[in-house]
């Protein structure tokens, strides 16, 4: 494999100042921690704003740590406290505009104001934010200081070929498809979305920020310097009208430190002929909705069922399902379980999926809210394992789309051909590539292509 060599030396960064910012979810804070530490590893000052339940884990990342104080530090646990109207949106387009509105939109002018103040102690060269960081557009307009976004979702940009981003919609095909995609777009931009979109340019004018014509999906993607997707093409829908400001630059994944530690195993995986992995990540806290069907759907079968809870209520499922082909842990690493899973069952967190992916693990994907509309919808699309488009399956549908993936080939092979498209990414080299363009090319708004940095067999 060929690799670029320039910017993966050792003090390469030549101490240039970079701030990473992300909104307080682990989807959008753990992907970014792999590229802050390799950041550092090669010269680059690297600190990090974050609400304050990141603070351990940079500290033992040993990065500089500054807390939101403006900002409202809700997250994925708290949002229902702190934002307690969220429980009366019952319907999933009125969940996502809450969302978009309260936990993303106006938490803008609150980053901003913090920025500001960090920066009077940290002249930052470069902000480094996950792509649904609202504060984007101020950083880069007002203070002036070059911005990579990162894809940490599937793209969201709007396109001629495709259908509004954020319902889960496939690409059609034909006149009338694409006809109706047209018209779809439209309705989600003056309809669906109406709310977050006018709640967002309220206050970009305020600021005197231009938000253009794009809608909320758009407008921070089109507003970074640079958007380094997180993924390859092949999982992402195809695009005449691509913005000239994405690069993909392979799955990335979070920081794994160094050092030695048992590996986890157990006797079972050497009794089953196959073996299920589920998991709901960390957010999601109800294990009725993925976990407890699939346990149902498999208690006391041929199959082996692992399960990882995120440490939510694994007493209780290990009390309620005692078979013996059952094996439930707050946390499993994935590198050292996914090699001996044949299919994997989860709601659609980006950063699983992308994993499994590159385990080679087809998948069964049941999850809506969140973005795992977009996400669950390329698995389907893509023929990598099969979309239940539910976030509450029925044991009886998890068995029948589970034995389906684990008797036909198609999955498989098609998850090892994305899986090798993966591997032909090195996603530090290309972003430390991209980092160092942008800084040298601080006052341009687009930078060239560094497509020799992609890894070739």
């Amino acid at each position: 494999m060929e690799r670029n060599n320039y910017y993966g030396l050792p003090g390469s960064g030549r101490g240039k100042k970079i701030l990473f910012a992300c909104v307080p979810a682990d989807g959008h804070f753990n992907p970014l921690t792999g590229l802050a530490m390799h950041l550092k590893s090669i010269g680059y000052d690297v600190r990090w704003y974050a609400a304050d339940n990141y603070a351990e884990k940079l500290r033992r990342m040993d990065i500089p740590w500054y807390p939101f104080t403006k900002a409202l530090n809700v997250n994925g646990d708290n949002i229902d406290d702190l934002l307690p109207e969220r429980a009366n949106c019952k319907r999933q387009v009125s969940r996502l505009n809450f969302d978009l509105i309260n936990f993303f939109i106006a938490r803008a002018t609150e980053y901003y104001e913090d920025i500001q103040e960090i920066y009077k102690t940290f002249p930052f060269d470069l902000m480094i934010a996950d792509v649904t960081f609202s504060a984007i557009p101020f950083v880069k307009e007002k203070m002036g200081i070059p911005v990579i976004g990162i894809g940490i979702v599937p793209l969201t940009e709007s396109s001629r070929d495709l259908g509004p981003a954020g319902l889960g919609l496939t690409p059609a095909t034909g006149f009338f498809g694409r006809r109706k995609q047209d018209m779809m777009r439209f309705i989600a931009d003056h309809f669906i979305f109406r709310k977050s979109n006018q709640a967002m340019r309220k206050i970009f004018r305020e600021y005197d920020i231009d938000p253009g014509s794009s809608n909320v999906f758009d407008t921070l993607t089109r507003k970074a310097t640079l958007l380094l997707q997180s993924g390859t093409p092949g999982f992402e829908f195809k695009r005449s009208d691509l913005g000239s400001n994405i690069r993909f630059i392979g799955p990335l994944l979070p920081y794994v430190a160094p050092g030695k530690r048992e590996p986890w195993h157990h006797e079972k995986l050497e009794q089953y002929d196959k073996v299920i992995l589920v998991t709901q990540g960390t957010v999601e806290k109800d294990p009725e909705k993925i976990i407890v069907p699939t346990l149902e759907a498999f208690k006391d079968s041929q199959h082996l069922v692992i399960v990882t809870t995120g440490g939510s209520r694994t007493a209780e499922l290990r009390e309620r399902f005692p078979a013996a082909n059952i094996i439930i842990e707050d946390f499993i690493p994935f590198d050292d379980v996914m090699p001996y899973a044949d299919v994997y069952v989860t709601n659609g967190g980006y950063g699983g999926v992308l994993l499994g992916i590159q385990h080679q693990l087809p998948l069964v994907v049941g999850g809506i809210h969140e973005g795992k509309l977009e996400i669950n919808a390329r698995v389907g699309y893509f023929n990598l394992g099969i979309d239940m488009k539910t976030e509450k399956p029925t044991p009886a549908l998890v068995k029948e789309r589970v034995e389906t993936v684990l008797s036909n080939a198609v999955y498989k092979q098609q998850v090892k051909k994305l899986a090798a498209e993966f591997n032909r990414y090195d996603p530090q080299a290309l972003c430390a590539g991209y980092v160092a363009e942008v800084l040298q090319s601080k006052n341009t708004s687009v930078v060239t292509p560094l497509g020799k940095l992609m890894v070739t067999a």
